[in-house]
């Protein structure tokens, strides 16, 4: 029997940011507990950016925001752990648990009919700010690609082309669950009138942080039903639409620069 102690964690990771883990979920247990986004980031050793970062990933990820907010602002508003941030967090709390118990037995008894098991639990890396959690509502199979059309709220749907072998190696087909992945630096920002009847992949929503480098700006876009879009666009642009928080805006960006992954 092996004496050392085998620590598995899980974990989902976007551009070295983690968006799904151990401490966030302390973090959306601190907000249920405290009421407040900045007790709870003090509670558990966050920043305020950085909590705000946490649980605008998580949202993105969930059918149903995990985390919303109560009228009053930053410093008199509250927040609070919807039903589904709940079920994230015991669901969590179970995988850890089973995650341990097979950490045990690999500890005892090694690697033997544990292949598979952590080929999935491994942490995934992405090169995506955004991660979407969608379904699959349509496929146009044409010569050389598929058109994919994927419901990430209950106004928002994303169109992504892939090849037809990506396609039938994805399984994707009515219904299938698969994540929509697009980096930041693809999104386009526009003025919020710009928008026309037809365009796809057009999100409406408002500025609710602008950070400015030397180079570039980053915007997050609050777009609906809890989910945000991050963009990263010259900050010359960002300039000479006079883009500021609070401000509605587009994002926008072409169905080819979507990735897709499944389970």
């Amino acid at each position: 029997m092996a004496e050392g102690k085998i620590d598995a964690s899980l974990a989902l990771r976007s551009e070295g940011r983690l968006l799904v883990g151990r401490d966030r979920v302390k973090l959306l247990e601190a907000v249920a507990a405290h009421g407040s986004i900045t007790k709870a980031a003090k509670a558990v050793g966050f920043s305020y950016k950085a909590a705000w970062d946490a649980v605008n990933a998580i949202n993105n990820l969930l059918p149903t925001p995990a985390f919303i907010t109560k009228a009053g602002g930053r410093s008199g508003g509250g927040a609070e752990v919807t039903e589904e941030g709940r079920r994230l967090i015991a669901t969590f709390h179970r995988l850890e648990e089973k995650l341990a118990r097979i950490s045990e037995t690999i500890a005892e008894e090694g690697l033997a009919g544990a292949e598979d098991f952590l080929l999935w639990t491994t942490g995934m890396t992405i090169s995506a700010r955004n991660v979407f959690r969608a379904e699959v509502t349509q496929v146009k199979k044409w010569p050389v690609d598929v058109e994919v059309t994927l419901r990430v709220s209950e106004k928002d749907t994303i169109l992504a082309i892939v090849t037809n072998e990506s396609a039938e190696r994805l399984g994707l087909t009515r219904g299938r669950k698969a994540l929509a992945l697009i980096k930041a630096s693809f999104v386009n920002l526009a003025p919020a009138g710009d928008a026309t009847p037809l365009q796809r992949n057009c999100f409406r929503g408002v500025v609710t942080q602008r950070i400015d480098a030397e180079r570039n700006s980053e915007i997050l876009l609050d777009v609906g039903f809890g989910k945000t879009m991050t963009a990263v666009t010259p900050r010359h642009l960002v300039e000479d639409m006079g883009l500021k928080e609070g401000d509605a805006a587009l994002a926008t960006f072409d169905a080819a620069d979507v990735i897709l992954a499944v389970e």
